[in-house]
């Protein structure tokens, strides 16, 4: 089994940049507005911010749930902030952004899931700038369809939900999720929407097998999945679940390959690659290919 502290070469990380963090800290705190990537601990804090970017997170920053793998705080949250669609516009604003990437905690608390806050940042932020893209990466609303339906009718450019790992794990890292309410979530967005691209991710590193791997792969394409994200799980703390194995690079690049086999528009795969990484560029370049081809 991995030791927490000892991690391969390729996984040797540069300090983060502490002036970079404090200056995504000052607007955060200024709009009364959460990050993932700060939430989440993710290693890529600088890189993204440095380059003016972020994934907001929405309704507030305690989780209902408590997965194992995740270093997202949980416990009871407050009620939705109703100006947080207005300071997410602001943030959008203040950092130019054209693709804006909006997730949330899970708040199985809300009738809804929060389906609607979510409906109300995509409207204000096209509202300020209808150009503007914009990918949510959405909880699984306890199997509701007209909290997906709400979503959908907002007009978002993708709708991500990660799967997160194999089947197999779901009772030690997700004990409040099921695998296969989220693959289900996936196939009824097509159903209502098309048109609409999907996206879905998970990690690598926590007892999984090849073959398991590739299972959730085809799961994902069997329910047109468009776009998949696979990085390896770190772990948050020493409470959180261990890593069973750091994962190569090119056992990533292998997975890539098995991707674009099996029909995924587009695949990222890294030790470092997270599902909002880069998110902007990757369906820039897909578009880009799919007008070349078209």
């Amino acid at each position: 089994m991995a030791n927490y502290t000892r991690r391969p070469h390729w996984l040797k990380l540069k300090p983060l940049n502490p002036t970079i963090l404090a200056e995504m800290k000052i607007l955060t705190r200024d709009l009364k507005l959460h990050t993932v990537c700060e939430s989440a601990r993710c290693p890529n804090q600088t890189k993204c911010f440095g380059e003016g970017t972020a994934t907001f997170m929405i309704l507030g920053d305690i989780c209902t749930r408590d997965c194992t793998f995740c270093a997202v705080k949980h416990g009871k949250p407050q009620p939705p902030d109703p100006q947080e669609p207005t300071h997410i516009v602001a943030a959008i604003k203040q950092l130019r952004l054209q693709y804006a990437v909006i997730t949330s905690v899970t708040r199985d608390d809300l009738s809804d899931g929060g389906a609607s806050h979510f409906a109300q940042t995509i409207k204000a932020i096209h509202e300020y700038n209808p150009n503007i893209m914009v990918e949510v990466l959405v909880p699984d609303f306890s199997d509701s369809l007209p909290a997906l339906q709400t979503v959908i009718d907002a007009s978002p450019t993708v709708l991500n939900h990660n799967v997160e790992t194999i089947p197999r794990l779901y009772p030690e890292v997700r004990p409040e999720a099921d695998y296969q309410r989220s693959i289900e979530l996936l196939a009824r967005t097509k159903s209502l929407n098309s048109g609409l691209l999907t996206k879905s991710g998970f990690m690598m590193g926590l007892g999984e097998t090849r073959q398991e791997i590739i299972n959730v792969m085809v799961d994902l394409r069997e329910v047109d999945c468009d776009f998949l994200t696979i990085g390896q799980y770190l772990q948050p703390s020493l409470s959180h679940h261990k890593v069973i194995r750091y994962i190569p690079p090119e056992e990533f690049e292998e997975y890539v390959n098995i991707g674009k086999q099996l029909g995924f528009r587009h695949v990222v795969a890294g030790p470092l690659v997270r599902s909002s990484f880069h998110a902007a560029e990757a369906y820039l370049l897909t578009m880009t290919e799919t007008e070349r081809y078209a």
